[in-house]
């Protein structure tokens, strides 16, 4: 039998300690610099510093703070954190005292987005800058050219914030340079025109990063780390190439302006760029590796390597490779925090593994709420659902009185519920009526592009197995089956099937769900309408599924375009992929009925008739509605006297996706008592 220490050796390049300029890190794993949300008026929170804490406390090596604004200028999004004025020092120095209490080092990320420009505090339109007038596709800003005095501001802006991070007790610091921000726009021949001192000549487009540098280097300690990150390759047609990425490097390594270089990818002015920053599961794990591997080549100081290592063995592979010297494991930290506790314990299989879904991370995020995950809602709200314990095996908080549980459904709500209600003491028996447990994600994996997802269900029954609970399948509960179990508290779980809408129905459609398409069935050869009303993954795959196997297909969706639902990067991906795959999509159609040979659609706007002639079948991802009947039966036997608590979690209270389902199996849970 392996022991930890002997599992331990799996992993001797990742757990090995790295000194950086006399820093020292004790491992290879590295929580990059992200936007949690979580800071208010740009300043550190105490929601932050948990978050960043529970990181440090489960063993991660460096933590890089998310972007900090440098100058006014600087704010690309209302949520952004700033080291601009002295303001933000005492939040900084809670950070970092938060973070090396756990023996985790801490660096800062600065950062201006040049005409990259999210949002504003009161939603108008903010005056962008950049290093010309040359316009952003994704969110549409036209900038404007900097004058030299605001580029001198800007530059000594670095170095200002710099020396406050320092003085709050950060190990370093690192310029966000890549991604299509401001550094990158000056590195940029085709978005920097000019033709004055910073700009004209590769030397010269140089300059604003260099001069940034030259900045922070004269305004820290000699002690105090300084890197760059930048994007070898902005996967962008006008974007920064690899090369030129690669000469900067050169010419910056030359000068010894930077400690080590964080290899990322993508730019955030277009939409297939933008996939890169935050790359989802239909791209491959560490699929930058050659890119780094190729920096380090060049360059004199050590290379941190980003782009999808959600696995220790990954991360393992990278760097006994000599590709780099440190992997960023930023979502992998997300979905589990204790992650690098659980690889130096030697127990790899009890790690939480990202899935890669984008949906409540980046998500969040996009979407101006704290970032959290799908499988783990505790992170980012680690003051409402403190855990305890040692690294690598915190808990919650046991619960007052033991109570006997009956979980009802073993999708990931009921599988949340039970992991939680026994980690925290009670007896918990889950019962699923079918011979697996996994609900509506068994289907999900299914789909071109979410095989990765099913690892939801592996990593949720796992934790309730480890945690105590008996897990029944392929047996229905009834209300009869509750009172005999002799169960306090009873949580249903027992959510949806698909819904029909009402529909004009004439001779013998071949009419399906999508459900039953994915669990095999026949669909005639031919072409095939999906009808979407969710705008979400579902009608996308399905769509993408019957393309690859040889079908005509249009995807008729109710919103103004596929996957409106979806997270952007997710989005991008499916969206892609269906065109390739030759499904034509039509947006702003609901569907009304259909015949022999016809599909009947209505535009949602006009309410004018589209006509689809020539059609074998019609497919529907139409939506859900819940199985509640069992859940109603319980609620009128606790208002007549039944002795137990019912508490519905996920599709059976209204049909919505994971997220919902896992968060609120977690509230359940925590609210026996």
């Amino acid at each position: 039998m392996e022991t930890p220490a002997t599992l331990q050796s799996a992993f001797p390049n990742l757990l090995s300690p790295f000194t950086i300029k006399g820093v020292t890190v004790r491992n290879r794993i590295l929580s990059s610099g992200h936007d949690t949300v979580m800071a208010r008026a740009g300043l550190v929170t105490d929601q932050l510093v948990a978050y960043q804490e529970a990181r440090a406390r489960g063993g991660a090596g460096l933590i890089i703070i998310q972007v900090a604004g440098v100058h006014p200028t600087a704010r690309y999004t209302s949520t952004e954190l700033t080291a601009d004025t002295d303001e933000c020092i005492p939040g900084y120095t809670r950070l970092a005292e938060a973070i090396h209490r756990h023996g985790a080092r801490v660096f800062g990320q600065l950062f201006h987005g040049g005409r990259e420009i999210m949002d504003t505090e009161d939603g108008t339109l903010a005056v962008a800058w950049s290093a010309s007038a040359v316009p952003a596709e994704r969110f549409h800003v036209m900038p404007r050219s900097m004058p030299d005095a605001l580029i001198r501001e800007i530059v000594a802006g670095f170095g200002e914030s710099a020396a406050r991070l320092e003085q709050a007790g950060l190990d370093g610091c690192e310029i966000l340079a890549g991604m299509g921000y401001l550094a990158s726009q000056f590195l940029n021949p085709r978005t920097n025109l000019r033709d004055d001192a910073w700009g004209g000549t590769p030397e010269k487009r140089l300059r604003f990063l260099a001069e940034s540098l030259r900045a922070i280097r004269r305004s820290v300690s000699p002690g105090f780390v300084v890197g760059v990150r930048l994007s070898i390759g902005e996967v962008t047609p006008d974007g920064l190439t690899e090369q030129e990425a690669k000469e900067a490097l050169r010419a910056l390594d030359r000068e010894g302006l930077m400690d080590y270089v964080n290899v990322t990818s993508g730019n955030s002015a277009t939409l297939a760029g933008s996939d890169h920053i935050v790359p989802p599961s239909p791209i491959a794990p560490g699929y930058l590796a050659p890119q780094a591997s190729s920096v380090r080549e060049i360059v004199s100081v050590p290379v941190f390597l980003a782009g999808r290592i959600n696995q220790p063995q990954e991360a393992e592979k990278i760097i006994a490779a000599g590709a780099a010297d440190m992997c960023v494991m930023t979502r992998a930290l997300i979905a589990d925090p204790e992650m690098p506790a659980k690889t130096m314990q030697g127990r790899p299989d009890d790690i939480r593994a990202c899935i890669g879904c984008n949906q409540a991370c980046i998500g969040h995020f996009h979407a101006g709420y704290p970032i959290s995950c799908v499988q783990f809602p505790e992170t980012g709200r680690e003051l409402l659902f403190p855990r305890h314990g040692e690294p690598g095996h915190a808990r919650h908080a046991a619960a007052a009185t033991r109570r006997r549980v009956l979980v009802v459904g073993g999708g990931p709500g009921g599988l949340k519920a039970a992991a939680v209600a026994a980690e925290r003491g009670h007896d918990v028996t889950l019962v699923e009526a079918e011979r697996w447990v996994g609900g509506q994600v068994r289907l999900a994996q299914r789909l071109p592009g979410r095989e990765e997802f099913g690892g939801a269900i592996t990593n949720l029954q796992a934790e309730a197995q480890r945690a105590g609970a008996q897990i029944v399948t392929g047996v229905r509960v009834d209300r009869a089956y509750v009172e005999a179990s002799g169960a306090e508290v009873v949580i249903v779980a027992t959510g949806a099937v698909p819904y029909r809408p009402p529909l004009e129905i004439m001779g013998s459609p071949v009419v399906l769900d999508a459900w039953e398409v994915l669990r095999g069935a026949a669909v005639p050869a031919g072409h095939v309408v999906v009808a979407d009303w969710r705008c979400d993954w579902v009608g996308l795959g399905v769509a993408t599924m019957l393309a690859h196997g040889g079908h005509r297909v249009t995807l008729a969706s109710s919103g103004y375009y596929a996957g409106q639902r979806v997270q952007q990067y997710v989005r991008d991906q499916l969206i892609a992929a269906a065109k390739k795959a030759r499904v034509e999509l039509r947006p702003l159609a609901r569907p009304f009925g259909a015949d022999d040979g016809v599909v009947y659609l209505q535009d949602v706007l006009t309410e004018d008739a589209i006509i689809v002639e020539g059609t074998s079948a019609l497919v529907l991802a139409t939506g859900h509605v819940p199985v509640d009947g069992l859940l109603a039966e319980l609620d009128l036997a606790v208002a007549g006297g039944a002795p137990y608590r019912v508490i519905g979690v996920g599709d059976v209270v209204t049909p919505r996706t994971i997220e919902e389902a896992v968060l609120e199996g977690l509230r359940a849970a925590i609210s026996i008592d």
